[in-house]
């Protein structure tokens, strides 16, 4: 709903709140905001592992139907998986692995199916999922040893230098309904990222990541009655592959 002001100003907005609010609940809860000393070098990890995947996130955001760029970005599980298998010594199953593969499929269906989605934006968007799966697996790696608000208070910290970069070659000051658009992405996504982090604090990053492909269903709900968008059947047959994927992934991951 914002297509004309940059991806790089928007992560910038985004980030401004999201501190403002991060920095306020710590200090009013008494909670040391940079976190522990041993725990620093994972913390800004996980910001610059943020920042780079929600940047090329908001791009594809914007030129892109909503649940296509979110289908996209969605492989992330799959990443958080492998990080996870590799770097905490998490055990994902032989079949879940084919149900992943199931999952997968469906985005390449998409990308097949779906207008506009050119190579490149298809690269942008699986880049995008890696980067997002990184840091889902350095918050697993915090879990019990930082607060969440703590770990979310890192993505700003590094998103607002980097952003402000290049911030004036880009800028376009919002206007009229614009603000309240730009207010309710930030505060919307500071909730979502405050309870994902609680959530992969709580439960191993692979039985936590493939949660995220519902979000695909939120995004073709708001294609149709926000933007009018209609899919196509291909691009749904895509995205049922990825449900399908998922349902048997969760059954897999807590069956005995």
């Amino acid at each position: 709903m914002l297509p004309n002001i940059s991806f790089v100003e928007l992560v910038w907005f985004r980030s401004v709140i999201s501190l403002v609010l991060t920095v306020g609940y710590l200090r009013s809860v008494k909670i040391p905001i940079w976190g522990k000393p041993e725990n620093r070098k994972l913390l800004y990890m996980r910001g610059i592992f943020g920042v780079t995947a929600l940047s090329m996130f908001f791009f594809t955001l914007q030129k892109l139907p909503l649940a296509t760029a979110i289908t996209l970005q969605y492989t992330s599980p799959l990443f958080t998986a492998l990080f996870a298998v590799l770097f905490l010594g998490e055990i994902v199953r032989r079949i879940q692995w084919l149900w992943f593969a199931v999952a997968f499929s469906g985005i390449l269906v998409m990308r097949g199916s779906a207008e506009g989605i050119t190579w490149s934006l298809f690269f942008i968007g699986v880049l995008s999922a890696a980067f997002a799966g990184a840091a889902y697996t350095v918050i697993s790696k915090l879990k019990n040893r930082e607060h969440p608000v703590v770990v979310v208070m890192y993505f700003p910290l590094i998103a607002i230098p980097a952003m402000s970069i290049f911030l004036p070659s880009v800028w376009q000051t919002p206007v009229g309904i614009e603000w309240a658009y730009i207010l309710l992405m930030g505060v919307s996504t500071q909730f979502g990222q405050v309870y994902l982090t609680k959530a992969y604090q709580a439960a191993d990053a692979s039985k936590v990541a493939i949660f995220k492909y519902l979000g695909v269903i939120f995004g073709l709900g708001f294609d149709l009655l926000i933007f009018d968008i209609r899919h196509s059947y291909g691009v749904l047959a895509g995205i049922g592959l990825v449900i399908f994927g998922v349902i048997m992934q969760v059954l897999q991951k807590t069956s005995k």
